[in-house]
């Protein structure tokens, strides 16, 4: 990299999955409003680690869907996921 990219990537603030995403428009959008995120990110924003979700994924109860070669998860089956596990 040179020395300009270098310096452009560390003035840019680290995004984090728990903040609200920038759509294209400019628009925040808060995370109980997306559609889907990332595994990385309902690993984050659940506490659980990538091996759970996916026996949670291989399991059904949890809803994702693959768009070429990346898997998103469906952000309203994660949020049943844990408002069903809070209720317990």
């Amino acid at each position: 990299m040179t020395d300009d990219l270098l310096e452009e990537a560390e003035r840019r603030p680290a995004r984090s999955p728990l903040s609200p995403t920038n759509d294209r428009v400019g628009k925040v959008v808060p995370f109980r409003e997306r559609l889907s995120c990332t595994v990385d990110e309902a690993c984050t924003v659940t506490g659980l680690g990538r091996t759970k979700l996916y026996e949670l994924i291989g399991s059904g109860q949890l809803v994702t869907t693959t768009i070429g070669r990346r898997r998103l998860v469906i952000v309203r089956s994660l949020l049943q996921l844990v408002d069903t596990t809070i209720s317990a």
